[in-house]
């Protein structure tokens, strides 16, 4: 076994809320890189069938959902006994992320999650608008909480691989192809420098882009929804309106876009559910692909980070957005389920590490529209890799795990930081610490547009002028 590196110390307690596939890939990371006092480890989670995890070493487990009612009276008593800083690592569903970085930051404890998560109903509550139940929505909740706040110790908000990862996978590609264009430019040191670097270099716009080919030996049965992370996150995420931070490049408002009334204004919503969305993109093992317009906070963060402004008025700002084809199963799994109305299947399964035969998950980001056209920079990771590197995961929960290390370190490097996104940390440092998990990182350029291959056999309404407007990338 290698000699895994000590990056730090819990020095009080730690707890995790939530023990699905990504807590459990987490787990065995916290164990390998962190000092910290076993009996002061306490997981909670509602289900329990991976407990003899947690009783083989030792850990406390809570048997319990946690809810709007009891998150105080559970989780204060754990936080404040004894001494040292608490840690909170939030890898739950249905467990309002805002509320809980509220606790931690009265009780003096660090966290991260991976995602802005609400209570029960939010998503489906039919008192809210479109807008209201959005990410954007999710997003500035967790941002005026900061506001309200201040300064106090590190809550990182969305670090897992995306959002978390691929931020930071942006700011390496931005200087990426700047060298590669022959662009001399200091690395920023603030928000305005990434933009303005982006702004230099012609970009347009980001795609999350990714490809899961990650293949079980059996094959989806029907009425299952099987996935290989969270099937409660999908489902939750793809019924929420389909998102994407909007471009100033762009000249046309897609027909059933709409913009939020509040919030910095950097991202539209379309009026269909992201599961039900598709878009034209291009990863390094797929070439051209159709993939999902998931919502997901890195489309609204990622472009609102990269926002120039001159006298309150907006410069300059890429379009960004997700464009996610799931492993096989899953796309199975969306089609049998928009069959059903969007009635959600009675089975949920994630497909875990010896359950799959091969396969990768290719996450990384693409960005377009500048001198050398489009640049995919990301994580190629297989699913014999990491079988290697880690256990308890696949592929894709592994650049999850990882991305919550990360972030733990930078955390802990970094205790009175406050609440931050993914975007604010130390890109270099957090790769550098992510990248004994990722398999090959590599960077490729590419040709593609969503113009190439449209057939004279069947007219759109598209822009030729410009193949990079989101109207060419939406797929009707």
């Amino acid at each position: 076994m290698p000699q895994w590196p000590v990056y730090g110390e819990i020095s009080g307690p730690l707890v995790m809320i939530g023990f699905g596939s990504i807590g459990k890939g987490t787990l065995p990371l916290i164990e390998r890189h962190f000092k910290y006092d076993k009996s002061r480890f306490t997981v909670i989670d509602p289900e329990d069938k991976d407990r003899h995890l947690l009783d083989e070493r030792g850990i406390a487990f809570l048997h319990k959902a946690i809810t709007r009612e009891n998150f105080v009276p559970l989780l204060k008593p754990l936080l404040t006994e004894g001494s040292g800083q608490p840690f909170v690592v939030n890898l739950s569903v249905e467990v309002s992320s805002s509320a809980v970085m509220r606790l931690c930051h009265e009780t003096g404890a660090l966290y991260v999650d991976t995602v802005a998560e609400p209570w029960p109903g939010f998503y489906t509550d039919s008192r809210l608008t479109a807008s209201e139940r959005s990410n954007y929505a999710l997003r500035e909740q967790v941002l005026e909480l900061r506001r309200a706040l201040g300064e106090g110790p590190a809550a990182i908000s969305c670090c897992g691989a995306n959002p978390g990862m691929v931020s930071w996978f942006v700011k390496q590609a931005l200087l990426n192809v700047a060298a590669d264009c022959g662009i001399r430019a200091a690395e920023p040191c603030s928000r305005e420098d990434w933009a303005r670097l982006a702004q230099k270099l012609g970009v347009k716009g980001i795609h999350i882009a990714e490809c899961d080919t990650q293949r079980a030996a059996a094959p989806k049965p029907r009425g299952a929804f099987v996935n290989t992370w969270s099937v409660a996150g999908f489902v939750s995420e793809g019924m929420q309106p389909a998102e994407l931070g909007w471009g100033t490049h762009e000249k046309h408002m897609p027909l059933e876009g709409k913009r939020h009334g509040f919030g910095p204004g950097c991202a539209i919503y379309l009026m269909r559910p992201g599961a039900g969305t598709r878009v034209r993109s291009w990863t390094p093992t797929a070439k051209a692909q159709h993939g999902f317009l998931i919502t997901h906070n890195e489309s609204i963060s990622i472009t609102d980070f990269l926002t120039l402004r001159e006298n309150g008025a907006v410069t300059y700002r890429p379009t960004c957005h997700y464009a996610y084809r799931p492993a096989d199963d899953a796309v199975l799994s969306l089609d049998e389920m928009a069959g059903a109305q969007w009635r959600q299947q009675e089975k949920a399964h994630i497909l875990d590490e010896n359950e799959i035969v091969d396969g990768i998950d290719e996450l990384g980001i693409m960005l377009y529209g500048h001198a050398k056209n489009a640049y995919w920079y990301g994580s190629q990771l297989s699913i014999e890799e990491t079988r290697r590197l880690a256990p308890y995961q696949n592929a894709t929960g592994l650049q999850v795990s990882s991305a919550v290390l990360a972030g733990m370190v930078w955390a802990l490097e970094n205790p009175q930081a406050g609440i931050v996104e993914a975007d604010e940390l130390d890109f270099r440092r957090c790769l550098e610490l992510q990248r004994p998990y990722l398999g090959p990182v590599i960077g490729k350029y590419t040709s593609w547009t969503p113009l190439e291959g449209r057939s004279a056999l069947f007219p759109e309404d598209i822009d030729k002028a410009d193949p990079w407007q989101f109207k060419n990338v939406l797929v009707r």
